[in-house]
């Protein structure tokens, strides 16, 4: 009825697209899990086959019926999306000192609060070995770690790059490495020997890519407060390699399909987040920010994780 809670709620265009355009340079898990649309909170989204690599029969004789390919059954991954919701409150003393700044750091706050918790979702997903197959994973032994001089990183990452090539013909485009790996790396000997002869005095997350060989390289570094107060490192001791398919554009906004196959997908709900402000108690102004999502690992055969980097 008017003047109930929901009739006072008010969904802010201004607010709005600065959520869906606000993000923390240190999260990373829209590079592993790029985010796809959807139109219902739940459903299935396929899991491809490998049949675009098969050799076909193609030739056809005069008059001869069309060669058909007989399509491979596509299994099916079931999702459920989760609200995600958090609001800031503003008191209408400070929102008479300067109500558009306020508001726009309310939102700033509450936007990157829901995203480090997708940013912890995802890394959870992402560097637990029992999402991958034995063939999509290695813990790496004391000699091999990456702050040994007697390990090779760059055979090992290579090595990674050609077990997901041989599942699903394609090189991983991608390479995500968490903070500490990333500072081991930069000071191994075998990236230092490679660049010691150039102009290049630091090695940077640039040059370690191009180094690597990836299309993308990111240095995973954001934290979290701990119960106790304490920060800590979202990934850690971890590198995840993927081929993640490159957005497509339109009309200047970066879409990408599920029907693309690939590591993983956050699923959002078309049109999210929405940022919507309401009055409490007359003297308290409420700005929300609700989104509705869920990460997944749509084709573990596509990714590679590396655990124990370091000693």
């Amino acid at each position: 009825m008017p003047g109930t809670l929901d009739a006072r709620r008010i969904v802010d265009p201004v607010l709005t697209q600065l959520a869906r355009g606000y993000s923390n340079s240190g999260l990373v898990a829209d590079k592993l899990f790029p985010l796809v649309s959807v139109n219902k909170e739940g459903g299935k989204i396929p899991q491809f086959t490998k049949e675009a690599f098969k050799i076909y029969n193609t030739e056809r004789a005069i008059r001869a019926n069309s060669n058909r390919i007989n399509p491979n059954v596509n299994t099916s991954i079931d999702f459920v999306l989760t609200e995600h919701d958090l609001e800031y409150p503003l008191d209408y003393r400070e929102i008479n000192e300067d109500m558009l700044n306020l508001k726009m750091r309310a939102t700033n706050v509450v936007t990157d609060a829901i995203a480090l918790r997708k940013e912890k979702l995802c890394a959870d997903i992402a560097q637990n070995p029992t999402n991958f197959a034995a063939t999509n994973k290695v813990t790496l032994a004391a000699a091999d770690q990456f702050n040994a001089s007697t390990s090779d990183p760059i055979a090992t990452i290579d090595s990674a790059r050609s077990a997901v090539r041989s599942q699903i013909a394609k090189n991983p485009n991608v390479i995500v490495m968490s903070n500490d790996v990333f500072v081991a790396l930069k000071n191994h000997p075998a990236i230092t020997d490679k660049v010691k002869y150039t102009q290049h005095a630091v090695i940077t997350a640039e040059l370690l890519r191009l180094l690597l060989q990836f299309d993308a390289l990111y240095v995973a570094s954001s934290v979290y407060e701990s119960d106790a107060g304490v920060l800590q490192d979202v990934w850690n001791d971890t590198v995840v390699i993927a081929y993640v398919p490159e957005a497509r554009s339109s009309n200047g906004v970066e879409k990408r399909s599920f029907y693309e196959p690939s590591f993983g997908y956050t699923l959002q709900m078309k049109n999210y987040p929405l940022v919507d402000t309401y009055d409490e108690k007359g003297k308290v102004k409420i700005v929300r920010n609700t989104d509705l999502f869920v990460p997944k690992i749509v084709g573990a055969d596509a990714g590679f994780l590396i655990i124990d980097c370091l000693a």
